[in-house]
């Protein structure tokens, strides 16, 4: 068996090597990321500028693989350049900051990452750990945070994902691993409605243009039974069955046009 193993954090960041070694018992990995910070990138290609791949010394002694693009063009490369077949399981993560919610979604770049590996048939897990903001200081992924108990339930999910594969119309896994855990059970859950309440701050420099920078503030409204809930209010690990095919009702269409 062989995973790749892929992030949005960047080749050097802690949550790749707890990934690795949450699985490595199961399968050959390969870690094969970008070369630096990407989140909120999505599933963004780079198709103007030429793309480079660096051997990394990972901090286990392993090699891993830099690419100096998005999570994307890291997950491509690693199918069409660095392996020589198709891995039998994808992993992203871990992130750094969970990722819920229907509108934040698809911009992120470890949902980019993992959606770019499903769209070949390969069974994926996405995985990102809730985090406080006081963890959140870090510089290409490089954290000091617990991922022990995130690394658990990746290798219990992991072994159910290599002996079943994924259930039919079921493309990826989107998976939030709470700070504080009540439980090591899996939560099946809907997406909520946001991540993120938008935050613009106005600055002005120093020949008083003005500037931006955006954030947000969490989203406090989500309902009962979503991952937004069950992960922060119930502090659940949830998992999210997600699929590629954005297609809605078509008959619905035909009807609204006549």
């Amino acid at each position: 068996m062989k995973a790749l193993i892929s992030n949005d954090d960047g080749i050097t960041a802690t949550g790749i090597l707890a990934c690795k070694k949450a699985v490595e018992d199961l399968c050959e990995t390969y870690v094969v990321a970008p070369e630096r910070q990407q989140s909120g990138i999505g599933h963004a290609l780079t198709l103007y500028e030429p793309l480079r791949i660096n051997k990394h010394a990972l901090k286990d002694g392993s090699v891993g693989y830099g690419v100096s693009g998005t999570p994307t063009d890291a997950v491509t490369l690693a199918l069409f350049e660095i392996m020589d077949e198709k891995p039998d399981i994808m992993i992203s993560g871990v992130n750094t900051g969970y990722n819920i919610g229907k509108s934040e979604l698809t911009t992120s770049g470890t949902l980019g990452a993992a959606l770019e590996a499903a769209s070949f048939g390969i069974p994926t897990i996405a995985i990102s750990l809730e985090v406080t903001r006081d963890d959140i200081k870090f510089e290409n992924g490089e954290v000091e945070i617990d991922f022990s108990f995130a690394g658990k339930m990746l290798n219990k999910l992991t072994k159910i994902v290599l002996k079943k594969g994924l259930p039919e119309g079921i493309d990826l896994l989107n998976v939030n691993i709470p700070a504080n855990p009540s439980d090591e059970e899996f939560e099946v859950v809907k997406l909520s409605k946001r991540m993120y309440t938008p935050v613009i701050e106005k600055r002005m420099d120093p020949r008083n243009k003005a500037y931006y920078w955006i954030g947000g503030e969490p989203y406090e409204s989500n309902e009962i039974g979503s991952d937004g809930y069950v992960l922060r209010k119930l502090q659940k690990t949830t998992v999210t069955p997600l699929k590629i095919d954005l297609t809605s009702d078509m008959e619905m269409l035909r009807e609204w046009f006549k």
